[in-house]
C-alpha cells in the first residue's frame, strides 16, 4: 500500500464523483418503477423540497438519472412496494427501506428530546393524532377538521395544532408517511404500514458510522469527513474511527485532491480508476441534487460557485430565483433560471448564465435539446 496520499487532479476527482453519482452515462438504473428503487438505494437518499416553480426536486433528481422516470414510480415505491420511506438525513428525504434500522436511533433521540420546534405540541395533541390513526387508519392533516386554530409562530407553521403533532410523531418514529400527494402527507402507524411481525432494532453507534461511510463511498466515490457527515458534525468522530480502521486494513486509500489543501480524502482502491464520461451527456440539475448540494465540495472539484437565490431579494440575485446548474460532460457550463407556465404547458427561461468554460457556440444546441426533454417531463401525466 502507498505510504503517502495518492495525488488526484481535480479532473480525475470529478470523473470519479460523476461515475459514483451515475451522471456519466445515459440510463444507469434502467427504466420503470424498479429503476426508482435502485436509484434511491444507490444514492442513499433523495432530498424532498416544497419549491415548485418547476417540477419538485425529488422528481427532478430521479429524472436526471432515469430518462423514462414517471412520478407514479416514486408513489409505487413508497406506498405499494414500500421499498423507500421518508425521513430526515441532512434534510427531509426519501431513503431506502432497507436502511431504516440506521435511523431508529435518531427517532429514539427525538422521542427523548423533541426540540424547540415542538414546544407547543402538548401530550393531548399527540395523544389525539395517535388515537385517530390507530383507530381510523392512515390520515392526512386535511382529515382533521376539529382543531381549534392557533396563531402561527413561524412562516412554515400551520394554524392546526394537529399538524405539528403529526410531525412530531413522524420524527419520533411513531408514524411514517405512507403516501404523498404533492406536499400533502398521509401518515400511518409504522408497523402497520410496513407489515412488521417484529420491528427492526436500532444499530450501534459504530455500525451507524460504518453505514454513513459506506453510503458516501458508494455515491461519492472519494470522500472527506465533511462530505460523509454533511450537516451532521457530531458523527465525525465515529466516522473518522471507521475510516482509520479501513485504512489500516488496506480497504481505503488516502488521496490528495488538487487544491484541497489540508482537507483529507479517501477512496476504495478499486474506485481509483478515473474515466471521462462517454460522450458529452447533458444534465439540467436541481440545486438540491446530491452533486450540487455540498457547495464546498462542488467548488473544489468543478471550480463552480452555485448561488441558491430563492430567498434573496430580487435586486441581489445574479443567477435568478431558482437557477439550475447545467452539466455537459464533466463541466458545469451554465446556470439557467426556469419557471413552469402550467397553464400554457411551457417552460420559460427567465435568465441564462454562462459559467466556467460554457459558451453558446459549443454548448447551446446540446443544452436546448435537453431543455425540450425537460419541458416534456414537467407536464407529463
Amino acid at each position: 500500500m502507498p505510504s503517502s496520499p495518492v495525488p488526484l487532479t481535480k479532473a480525475e476527482a470529478r470523473h470519479i464523483w460523476l461515475r459514483a453519482q451515475r451522471l456519466d452515462t445515459a440510463s444507469p438504473f434502467g427504466d420503470g418503477p424498479e429503476a426508482t428503487r435502485a436509484a434511491v438505494e444507490h444514492l442513499g437518499y433523495v432530498q424532498i423540497d416544497t419549491i415548485n416553480v418547476i417540477e419538485r426536486c425529488h422528481h427532478h433528481i430521479l429524472w436526471s438519472r432515469i430518462p423514462g422516470y414517471r412520478r407514479a414510480h416514486l408513489q409505487q415505491a413508497q406506498s405499494v412496494d414500500k421499498t423507500i420511506f421518508e425521513y430526515w438525513t441532512h434534510a427531509l428525504s426519501y431513503v431506502p427501506t432497507r436502511d431504516l434500522r440506521f435511523f431508529l436511533d435518531d427517532m429514539r433521540d427525538r422521542r427523548r428530546s423533541p426540540g424547540s420546534w415542538f414546544d407547543r405540541v402538548t401530550s393531548e395533541d399527540l395523544r389525539k393524532v395517535m388515537t385517530l390513526v390507530r383507530r381510523d387508519g392512515a390520515l392526512s392533516i386535511r382529515d382533521i377538521d376539529d382543531d381549534v386554530l392557533v396563531e402561527k409562530d413561524h412562516a412554515w407553521a400551520s394554524r392546526k395544532p394537529s399538524k405539528r403533532a403529526l410531525q412530531l410523531a413522524f420524527h419520533s418514529g411513531l408514524l411514517t408517511v405512507s403516501a404523498r400527494t404533492g406536499m400533502v402527507k398521509t401518515y400511518d402507524m409504522m408497523g402497520r404500514h410496513f407489515g412488521w411481525d417484529t420491528p427492526p432494532r436500532p444499530v450501534s453507534a459504530q455500525r451507524k458510522a460504518e453505514y454513513l461511510l459506506d453510503r458516501a463511498l458508494r455515491s461519492q466515490g472519494l470522500v472527506s469527513l465533511d462530505s460523509i457527515c454533511h450537516l451532521d458534525a457530531p458523527r465525525k468522530a465515529g466516522v473518522r474511527a471507521a475510516i482509520e480502521a479501513r485504512v489500516r486494513r488496506g480497504r481505503l486509500l488516502p488521496v490528495m485532491v488538487e487544491g484541497a489543501g489540508r482537507t483529507a480524502h479517501w477512496i476504495r482502491p478499486e474506485d481509483l480508476v478515473p474515466a471521462r464520461p462517454a460522450g458529452e451527456p447533458v444534465h439540467i440539475l436541481s440545486p438540491f441534487d446530491p452533486l450540487i448540494i455540498q457547495r464546498k465540495r462542488l467548488r473544489l472539484m468543478f471550480e463552480y460557485d452555485h448561488r441558491f437565490e430563492a430567498y434573496a431579494p430580487k435586486e441581489k440575485r445574479l443567477f435568478g430565483y431558482f437557477a439550475l446548474p447545467v452539466l455537459v460532460g464533466d463541466d458545469i457550463v451554465a446556470a439557467i433560471d426556469l419557471k413552469a407556465d402550467r397553464g400554457a404547458r411551457a417552460l420559460n427561461i427567465q435568465h441564462w448564465n454562462w459559467v466556467g468554460r460554457g459558451a453558446a457556440a459549443s454548448h447551446k444546441a446540446l443544452i436546448e435539446e435537453t431543455l425540450h426533454r425537460f419541458e416534456q417531463f414537467q407536464f407529463q401525466a
